[in-house]
C-alpha cells in the first residue's frame, strides 16, 4: 500500500488547530481550481469544507477513518461524492474533472511520478494538477519521519516529478518564507520531535497573517512548501 494515509493522518492533530494556516492554504490553490475538482488524499476534509460553489467535487482517500469522516462532514452536500483511492494506481473518476489538487500528499508516495500519471488521468486535456508540497531537504527532521515523509522537495525536484508525468509546469515557487524559518528554529534547531500545541497555536496567530501579507508583494526564494500548478497537455 503506497499511499499511506493512517500515517499521513499523524499531522491532523496539529492542523486542527490552525485554522489561519489552512485558510492560507486554500487561498493558494482555490483559483487554480475549475467548476470540478478531484481532491486525491482528502483526510478528514479541512480543504473540502472550504471549497463550496463548485458544480462537481470528488473527494478521495485511502484510509477507512478518513473516508468515514469525510461522509459524515460532507455527506449531506449534494455536489459531493466521497471514494476510496490509492495511489499510484487506476482512478475510476468519470467523467473527468477539470483540476485534480494534492496537498501534503505527494511526500508520503514511494513512486510519486506514478501517482502523478494517476491524477493527470483523471483531468480533462488543459486541466490542471494542483499541488502542495513540504519544501526543502534541510528542513526534513524528526517530525517528517513521524508523520511519513519520505522526501522534501526544492522547486527544480518537483518539477522533475511533474514533467516525469507528462504534465506541464505553469505555476512553481517557494511559499511561506516565514514558516520556513519558523519550522528550522522549531524543529531542526530546537530538536522538538514535533510541535507542540502552544507552538501551533503562535504560528497561526502570529506567522501565518505576516506571511499572508508580505507574500502578496515579492515571490520568497525559500519556503516551508512549494506549490505547483501543472496542465494536461491538451494533446
Amino acid at each position: 500500500m503506497e499511499q499511506t494515509r493512517t500515517v499521513h493522518s499523524v499531522g491532523l492533530e496539529e492542523l486542527s488547530q490552525a485554522a489561519r494556516y489552512r485558510r492560507y492554504l486554500f487561498e493558494l490553490v482555490e483559483p487554480h481550481l475549475g467548476d470540478s475538482v478531484l481532491e486525491v488524499g482528502a483526510g478528514v476534509g479541512d480543504f473540502a469544507a472550504q471549497l463550496t460553489g463548485r458544480r462537481r467535487l470528488v473527494v478521495t482517500d485511502s484510509d477507512p477513518f478518513c473516508l468515514w469522516s469525510l461522509r459524515e462532514r460532507l455527506g449531506d452536500r449534494p455536489e459531493v461524492e466521497v471514494c476510496a483511492l490509492e495511489l499510484p494506481g487506476e482512478v475510476a473518476i468519470n467523467p473527468p474533472v477539470d483540476s485534480v489538487v494534492a496537498i501534503n500528499l505527494l511526500e508520503h508516495l514511494d513512486d510519486d511520478v506514478a501517482a502523478l500519471r494517476s491524477m493527470r488521468s483523471a483531468a480533462v486535456p488543459g486541466g490542471n494538477v494542483v499541488l502542495i508540497v513540504p519544501g526543502y531537504p534541510a528542513l526534513y527532521g524528526e517530525y517528517d519521519r513521524a508523520v511519513g515523509h519520505l522526501r522534501r522537495y526544492t522547486p527544480q525536484t518537483l518539477r522533475q516529478a511533474v514533467e516525469a508525468a507528462g504534465l506541464r509546469v505553469a505555476v512553481l515557487r517557494p511559499v511561506n518564507l516565514l514558516g520556513g524559518l519558523a519550522w528550522w528554529v522549531a524543529v531542526r534547531v530546537g530538536g522538538r520531535a514535533r510541535p507542540t500545541p502552544m507552538l501551533v497555536r503562535l504560528y497561526d496567530r502570529l506567522v501565518v497573517p505576516m506571511v499572508r501579507l508580505t507574500e502578496r508583494h515579492f515571490a520568497p526564494p525559500f519556503g516551508q512548501s512549494v506549490i505547483c500548478v501543472a496542465t494536461v497537455p491538451a494533446d
